[in-house]
């Protein structure tokens, strides 16, 4: 369960890094518009794949197809924003 002390874009910075084992990068040097892929944080598409297993195991967010991720993981925000309408649509 999320802290309620944290702000979403910063939990996915945390689960992010760890989860893509990017040990040195630290989470508060990531703003929540800087680019997941090539100049940004420089993933690529297996990255992409681990993305799509934290939206679903942490969020309940099942991405459909690849049109559709893109979009999402455009940035930390885009992600968040996903997140945000997905448990609106739960509530």
């Amino acid at each position: 369960m999320r802290s309620l002390l944290l702000r979403l874009e910063d939990e996915l910075k945390t689960i992010i890094l760890r989860e893509l084992k990017l040990e040195d990068v630290d989470p508060s040097e990531i703003e929540d518009d800087t680019p997941l892929f090539y100049e940004g944080l420089g993933l690529d598409s297996l990255d992409s794949l681990e993305l799509i297993v934290i939206m679903r195991n942490h969020y309940g967010v099942n991405i459909k197809d690849r049109h559709e991720a893109r979009q999402i993981f455009t940035s930390v925000r885009t992600m968040a924003d996903c997140i945000r309408a997905h448990q609106g649509e739960q509530a």
